[in-house]
């Protein structure tokens, strides 16, 4: 079955600490744990937790080998993106960085134009957009 506009995204990034960037996650930014694994130390068995929206067609994935850590390398262009679609709320802003996150100037200043920057306990960054999703 050839790729399609109704596939599954995850989107997969190593992680340093998975309890902090739960924390951020879920308790911050409101995902779900979708699946958690602990590493059994077997391996290349990494430990992991999958957080999302159970009704979302994407979900993030990050993961964490105690016994070969790969340390994250963000770049100022890995954003993950959530289209609002309203004003930011400060609030939801403040709840991020009480769960770990820090609010930053965005690279592209689009992004300040039309959102909020936070940078997760990893250093990737999240863009919380006040526009909606439009391919026009």
């Amino acid at each position: 079955m050839p790729a399609h506009s109704a596939a599954h995204i995850r989107i997969a990034r190593p992680s340093r600490d998975l309890a902090v960037a739960e924390r951020f996650w879920v308790s911050g930014l409101g995902l779900d744990v979708l699946y958690q694994h602990a590493a059994d130390g077997t391996p290349g068995r990494s430990s992991l937790l999958m957080v999302g929206w159970p009704d979302a067609g994407w979900h993030l994935e990050l993961v964490h080998d105690p016994a070969a850590a790969l340390e994250p390398r963000p770049t100022a262009e890995d954003l993950l993106v959530v289209y609002l679609g309203e004003p930011v709320p400060d609030a939801l802003v403040e709840r991020l960085e009480q769960h770990g996150g820090k609010r930053v100037p965005a690279h592209n200043p689009y992004w300040d134009t039309w959102g909020v920057t936070v940078r997760d306990p990893d250093g990737y960054l999240l863009v919380l957009s006040t526009r909606t999703w439009s391919n026009s």
